[in-house]
């Protein structure tokens, strides 16, 4: 196993100065690139972020500390991100995210004991018993997930400008 919970902190913490780095400032164009219907662009990525945040990681993680496998953890609406009213600008979700993220990896550090906690066990409402270094595993895959989707969303807008040097750009491919 290659958990560890310091090292999930370092890159669980890094995420919002990542976004902050590739999306401030970029112009509308490649905010909004998406790869085809039904996908989502680098700013509904963001939003799901968000909402993931305030919504899932760590009521989940207090839900199964409290109930371990007891009763499943409610349910996360993967899409509710989509509902939200536009309006905010980038800057303003790039701060909420930043300012969300910190809460929840201090909350983190104070709830979960590394000696105690990692093997308790909770129930996903799909998958079954589940143990908590998993759930912050995925969370930790899940940040990971969307950052590489951004960058292959934003590569894709110019795949049909690279001509040639197509053959040679993984990310363009398929």
């Amino acid at each position: 196993m290659n958990f560890d919970l310091q090292e999930a902190l370092e890159l669980l913490e890094r995420t919002p100065r990542t976004l902050e780095a590739m999306l401030t400032g970029l112009s509308e164009p490649w905010l909004a690139c998406r790869e085809g219907e039904g996908t989502w662009n680098a700013s509904e990525v963001l939003d799901h972020l968000i909402e993931a945040d305030r919504s899932n990681w760590i009521p989940r993680i207090e839900w199964l500390l409290e109930h371990g496998e007891e009763r499943p953890f409610p349910p996360f609406d993967r899409f509710a991100h989509l509902q939200r009213p536009p309006g905010r600008t980038l800057e303003e979700r790039l701060a909420e995210f930043r300012e969300l993220r910190a809460a929840s990896t201090a909350r983190l550090r104070a709830i979960v004991d590394p000696e105690r906690h990692l093997g308790l066990r909770g129930r996903h409402p799909e998958f079954g018993g589940v143990t908590l270094a998993q759930l912050i595993s995925t969370w930790v895959a899940h940040d990971l997930t969307h950052l590489a989707q951004i960058i292959r969303v934003m590569a894709r807008r110019y795949r049909e400008d690279v001509g040639p040097w197509v053959a040679y750009l993984g990310i363009l491919k398929g």
